[in-house]
């Protein structure tokens, strides 16, 4: 799989919505893990099922039974609404790691991107808590230096500590490729 971590070890991923420079690698890219959304379904699934609960508390009380029927279909579309906002919002954040730079691009319709370069990247942290070590996926902030308006960081991303290792292999071939960064 291309966004995953452990694909991106063993060889460049090619496939990437940042346009490259000549002679810059991609090394990852990806999305946050479907696990990381996992308590907004959860909560989507409670919301539907006291859709569900109101459809039939409604359907009885301007008949003289539940309406199965209408009830089914009020948690079908809240399902369905679920699942495809729950596939939007992780689909419309892309992380990508090169030779030269992060980056951060975010919507659908309209985008928003952000990048820094590698050379001004300082420290990079992971952070996971109990539920996310459970689920394999966790956060990854990025300090870079100068003042930024913008948190860097990659949310919710499967393996965590191999996004570490490929941020630190890219500076690595940057301090060997340009010396003096």
């Amino acid at each position: 799989m291309a966004g995953h971590p452990d694909a991106s070890a063993s060889r460049p991923v090619r496939l990437t919505l940042m346009e490259t420079e000549p002679g810059e690698e991609v090394f990852f890219t990806g999305h946050p893990s479907w696990r990381s959304i996992l308590a907004f379904y959860l909560k989507g699934l409670v919301l539907t099922i006291v859709a569900g609960a109101i459809a039939g508390i409604v359907t009885r009380a301007t008949g003289r039974s539940v309406d199965v029927a209408w009830v089914a279909l009020v948690v079908v579309v809240g399902l369905l609404i679920m699942v495809v906002a729950g596939l939007l919002r992780r689909i419309s954040t892309t992380y990508t790691i090169s030779s030269r730079r992060l980056a951060i691009t975010t919507g659908i319709l309209s985008k928003e991107h952000h990048e820094t370069r590698l050379e001004r990247v300082q420290n990079v942290n992971s952070s996971q808590s109990v539920v996310e070590r459970l689920l394999r996926v966790g956060d990854v902030q990025f300090d870079t230096a100068g003042s930024a308006d913008y948190n860097f960081a990659f949310l919710g991303v499967s393996g965590p500590q191999q996004i570490v290792r490929t941020v630190d292999r890219a500076l690595r071939d940057l301090q060997q490729s340009h010396p003096g960064v």
